[in-house]
């Protein structure tokens, strides 16, 4: 059986770059989502995304991996402390957000953000926010892949550290 989860946490090449090559993810599609309704852009587009963070749409194996071990890849790959910022990309698009399906994906990450903090391998607390998944929009063809397509193309991802579990 396959599930999907939706995470962002900076430039969505970056994260779709090292979230594609886990155990169990079968497929990665980068796009926008998380708008609110009053900063709604319709049909956002890498020029025009106000309000939305770029983000990737994990479809993934649940025999294989699971919904906390991929929240725990996230947290390694990501500073979830900073507010707004990956790197050298600034602004809400950057934001660090898991965008839940249901209540149960909620709670399941306010566990795994408890349990960031608790480790306290980052020097301030947790700023990644909790979203209802509205509506993802798949971003341009030409982004889609990208590092693969552009091998020494631009990323802030790396891992940072080892498993939180």
């Amino acid at each position: 059986m396959t599930k999907k989860i939706t995470l962002a946490g900076g430039c969505f090449w970056g994260l779709e770059d090292l979230i594609r090559k886990q155990p169990g993810v079968v497929d990665t599609t980068v796009g926008y989502t998380g708008a609110k309704e009053t900063a709604s852009v319709e049909n956002p587009t890498y020029k025009n995304h106000e309000g939305h963070a770029e983000a990737v749409e994990i479809e993934y194996d649940t025999d294989k991996t699971s919904y906390k071990k991929l929240l725990d890849f996230f947290f390694q790959i990501h500073n979830p402390t900073t507010l707004n910022q990956q790197g050298n990309d600034m602004g809400a698009s950057y934001r660090s957000a898991i965008f839940y399906g249901n209540q149960e994906e909620k709670k399941e990450a306010e566990n795994f953000i408890d349990i960031v903090n608790k480790s306290k391998r980052w020097e301030n607390k947790v700023v990644t926010s909790l979203e209802p998944l509205i509506k993802f929009y798949p971003a341009e063809d030409y982004h889609q892949d990208y590092l693969v397509k552009n091998p020494g193309g631009y990323t802030c991802h790396a891992i940072y550290f080892d498993s939180y579990l």
